[in-house]
């Protein structure tokens, strides 16, 4: 069977997207747990607002950015430019659960490196003291299996997408149904923001990023003394 040399690997961007890959993130909503507990979210609208505002504030100008910047490390296999990235987002966590998060999420992906041919060069990465990061661990993977670079950030956005939207469904409770409009009212955002991205990363050899989200930070801050909740982070 023919398949073209540009043909993007399909089933491995099924495979990074899956809910069903074994790295934990349904334990965690980002402080958006706290964010309902508090009443700053108590409806589909309020939630929709929520989630946007974290994809363009936080995803979209800082760890969208960095993704990318892992990404393109990894496609020419520069290690150390690749692991100086790691420990950039591990650093720029504002709490401790979001530091929790990241670092047992990466690692649980990383685990799964040899299970792919083409990233085993990544399993001779040492991410000591900081761990894998799950945005490096990822970014790195979709390199290694030839993903380009928008499609691999539509798998990052659209899994943290639909764990915040699944978050929601649970806990507000709000139904099945308004989950998948909810979804595919952000669809347009996560677009226009990878769109965005992509752009900015070509017009440049220095990507900017940079975000002061403090809404988020508070949020997953207080999140972590909560008395009673379902999420980890």
């Amino acid at each position: 069977m023919h398949t073209s040399d540009n043909h993007e690997p399909w089933f491995e961007l099924l495979h990074l997207s899956s809910m069903a890959l074994p790295v934990g993130g349904f334990a965690y909503s980002q402080g958006l747990e706290q964010a309902i507990e508090a009443g700053v979210i108590t409806d589909a609208a309020s939630a929709r607002r929520w989630i946007e505002e974290c994809v363009l504030h936080n995803l979209a100008r800082q760890e969208g950015v960095l993704w990318h910047c892992v990404f393109q490390a990894a496609l020419v296999k520069d290690g150390r430019a690749l692991l100086m990235r790691n420990d950039e987002i591990f650093a720029l966590k504002e709490t401790a659960e979001l530091r929790l998060e990241s670092r047992q999420m990466g690692q649980s992906l990383a685990a799964l490196f040899s299970k792919w041919p083409q990233a085993q060069w990544l399993t001779m990465l040492d991410p000591t003291p900081v761990g894998w990061t799950y945005t490096a661990a990822h970014a790195s993977l979709c390199a290694a299996v030839g993903l380009s670079a928008s499609v691999g950030l539509a798998s990052f956005f659209w899994a943290w997408c639909e764990n915040q939207v699944l978050c929601v469904v649970k806990h507000l409770p709000l139904g099945q149904s308004r989950g998948q409009a909810l979804l595919q009212e952000i669809k347009p955002v996560l677009q226009a923001a990878i769109t965005h991205l992509i752009n900015q990363a070509g017009a440049s050899t220095q990507i900017e990023f940079g975000s002061a989200a403090m809404g988020f930070a508070i949020n997953s801050a207080r999140h972590e003394t909560q008395y009673s909740r379902l999420f980890r982070s």
